[in-house]
């Protein structure tokens, strides 16, 4: 009888959810069922980004464009969106984030930090095209949420518009409109994260903790793309990751440089242990970034490693 208690308390301990530091709630292990990828990096066609889904075995998935059409989803009209949403479901995969555009150009009364040189003609242009998309920013929100809605994804990605030689003293206006855009995307039940990216005004995570205290909408979060604040020198783990507000934290991306390069390699298993512990409860996204004509070979070999640091033990 002693024997076989033993066993059952064993049996339980082995059963029983870790705990998160704060030792309130269970930590939510990241395995295969919280890894994704954005579909148009890993297939050519619709049709190959499910087979791709299906091979292994994942249920979540990421959108942006619509593979090999260079057209994005929030372009698709109400019938195709109802096509794609249907391919998902037949498929058993769930869209748990809408990448958008919005909001990565320059903010009108700007000026940009610019790698390339412009004719007088071509900043007229530009500088236009620019203010036409800055006027219709509610428009386009709305039509992205109700894409998102469409498609099964309750969270969307906007950036903080073209990046200036002192972002800091942008900020304030950014976060003000951003704040704004937040309100139109949460009447349509879609909550809008900022993405860190390197040619924005927010690119490291440090930037990113720091937009985020400027506004406070509940219906404003973030979406953690690690490797782009290398782009500043940022030690991005621990370092930058330590900088986020953890309950703002609704979504995270991994490049393929940063699971197979050894100059930009992150440590994975710890970056998932951390996320884990501090109770992150979303998926993990592999956006494979390779522009070298190995997309989809890096793909495989990115979301084999993402699989392989899943499964294995870590603390």
């Amino acid at each position: 009888m002693a024997a076989m208690l033993r066993r059952d308390f064993l049996a339980g301990i082995a059963a029983a959810p870790l705990f998160a530091q704060n030792g309130n709630s269970p930590v939510r292990r990241i395995d295969r069922n919280r890894l994704s990828a954005i579909t148009d990096e890993i297939a050519f066609n619709r049709e190959e980004a499910m087979a791709f889904t299906r091979h292994y075995k994942l249920h979540c998935i990421e959108l942006r464009d619509v593979p090999g059409a260079k057209r994005h989803y929030e372009s698709l009209s109400e019938q195709e969106l109802k096509e794609a949403a249907k391919e998902f479901q037949d498929n058993g995969v769930k869209v748990t984030f809408f990448n958008t555009p919005y909001f990565k150009f320059p903010l009108p009364g700007t000026e940009p930090v610019r790698r390339r040189t412009e004719t007088p003609e071509a900043r007229e242009k530009r500088l236009a095209r620019d203010k036409a998309f800055f006027e219709t920013r509610a428009e386009d929100v709305r039509r992205g949420a109700r894409a998102a809605q469409m498609l099964g994804a309750d969270k969307m990605r906007v950036f903080t518009f073209s990046r200036v030689a002192e972002p800091e003293s942008v900020m304030q206006r950014v976060a003000e409109i951003l704040g704004e855009m937040a309100l139109v995307a949460g009447k349509e039940g879609v909550k809008m994260l900022i993405e860190n990216e390197a040619s924005c005004n927010v690119a490291t995570s440090a930037e990113l903790a720091g937009i985020m205290k400027l506004i406070p909408s509940k219906n404003v979060g973030m979406n953690w793309d690690s490797e782009n604040g290398m782009a500043f020198k940022e030690t991005v783990f621990p370092d930058g990751y330590n900088t986020l507000p953890k309950d703002r934290l609704w979504n995270v991306q991994a490049k393929g440089h940063t699971l197979l390069d050894p100059a930009h390699k992150l440590d994975w298993a710890a970056i998932f242990s951390a996320l884990e512990r501090d109770g992150y409860s979303g998926a993990v996204g592999l956006e494979t970034h390779y522009f070298d004509g190995t997309n989809l070979e890096k793909s495989h070999m990115a979301m084999e490693e993402m699989i392989r640091i899943a499964e294995s033990s870590r603390t």
